[in-house]
């Protein structure tokens, strides 16, 4: 019997079919109910031990915590999430991925238990068509997002999706991605970019490691720079970055935990307002400014 004619018989016609599909794609947008639009951040996350440790930054993640409204969910742009394509956990109990050696035994010892969202990974797959977009049932939450998010949301009580970063596309490609994913921001999403602006591994200066707000020549000059152009709006030479000169080169000597900036930056809206928080440079070569758009 063909196929057609089976359908027919079930009274299955190709039109409920495609209905049915429209269907099962309004009832994951529904998940999630309308919202005001929520903020978007940035966030320097710098070194893992901020996870366990007090300090100036820990504390300006709380005190931003407290400036948002509470989201229906978060989904997470990670620069330790950097991958051959493009890829969302969509897993309902992601593990706390300890990406990282050498730390005190204390900080593998945490486990961030937030619930996922397969609906929201499915949105997310929607919303990035005809990129093609692999739901992930591997990964979970890397240090990039719960040693950040566990200071926003200490109780674990919002689900967090991340979202990878296709390393064979330029930032031109990742800024335009990103505005495909607008409409979770009326929907509860919060949407957070995790990196840092300044982040050269190579030339940490280990020995005034925990001196404050302190960075090499070039790293104020990139930190001057990278500021200057937020505050302005002016976004173009930032998704250049590779044209602005030595200081961006050595800030950027990978765009791993770059890129994650270009996501938020992306996602904001005409009117909105950006701000800065945790301006500041540590080790010599890495920054941990934020920033807010909203």
């Amino acid at each position: 019997m063909e196929r057609k004619t089976f359908l027919r018989l079930l009274g299955i016609t190709p039109l409920a079919l495609s209905m049915d599909s429209l269907n099962a794609l309004n009832k994951i947008s529904e998940s999630f109910s309308n919202t005001e639009r929520m903020p978007l951040l940035f966030i320097g996350h710098g070194n893992p031990i901020n996870a366990i440790e007090e300090n100036q930054f820990v504390t300006g993640f709380r005190d931003v915590a407290k400036t948002l409204p509470k989201p229906n969910a978060i989904l997470c742009i990670s620069a330790h999430w950097f991958t051959n394509g493009t890829k969302v956990t969509a897993m309902e109990m992601p593990r706390t991925i300890h990406d990282f050696s050498g730390f005190p035994k204390e900080l593998y010892e945490v486990q961030y238990p937030a619930k996922g969202s397969p609906a929201l990974a499915k949105e997310t797959k929607q919303l990035l068509s005809p990129t093609l977009v692999e739901l992930d049932e591997n990964w979970g939450l890397d240090h990039g997002t719960w040693s950040v998010v566990k200071h926003l949301y200490p109780k674990a009580d919002v689900p967090v999706i991340q979202l990878s970063i296709d390393y064979t596309k330029p930032a031109s490609y990742h800024y335009k991605l990103a505005k495909q994913l607008s409409s979770l921001r009326e929907k509860g999403i919060l949407i957070i970019g995790s990196g840092n602006m300044i982040h050269n591994l190579g030339m940490v200066d280990f020995q005034n490691f925990n001196k404050d707000n302190y960075g090499f020549d070039w790293a104020i000059e990139a930190r001057e720079t990278i500021n200057s152009l937020l505050l302005d709006g002016n976004y173009q030479p930032l998704i250049g970055y590779e044209k602005l000169g030595k200081a961006i080169q050595l800030a950027v000597p990978t765009p791993d935990h770059y890129l994650p900036l270009i996501y938020t930056l992306g996602l904001q809206q005409k009117g909105e307002s950006l701000s800065l928080f945790n301006d500041k440079l540590y080790a010599g070569s890495l920054s941990m400014t934020s920033l807010k758009i909203v």
